[in-house]
């Protein structure tokens, strides 16, 4: 089994910046994608960002490209999003997941991210 935590959300201005984390633990040797999706009250998860786990690809969805950056630490089996230049828009619940097999088999609890304006 592979288990999920996410950690780094919280408050933040208009024009600030955070740094999500989400460690793996478990049979992470199973793990060949990372990812971050979002989920806003009363709409739909979205897709954010992923990474291959040996950091060789990433992919970042229009709405966050030029603002966050995906990366991963794998000594340390965490991948982080830094998240800059942050928008009322991206207030969400962002959760942390793990691609198996071809499939998003593993998610994390999720770490509230809310924008100010």
């Amino acid at each position: 089994q592979v288990q999920l935590v996410e950690s780094g959300g919280g408050l933040v201005q208009a024009g600030g910046s955070l740094r999500l984390s989400c460690t793996a633990s478990g049979r992470t040797y199973h793990i060949n994608v990372l990812g971050w999706f979002r989920q806003a009250p009363g709409k739909e998860r979205e897709f954010v960002a992923t990474i291959t786990w040996s950091g060789a690809g990433t992919n970042y969805a229009d709405s966050v490209k030029g603002r966050f950056t995906i990366s991963r630490d794998n000594a340390k089996n965490t991948v982080y999003l830094q998240m800059n230049s942050l928008e009322p828009e991206d207030t969400a619940v962002y959760f942390c997941a793990a691609h198996i097999n071809s499939n998003w088999a593993y998610w994390g609890q999720g770490t509230q991210v809310t924008v100010s304006s």
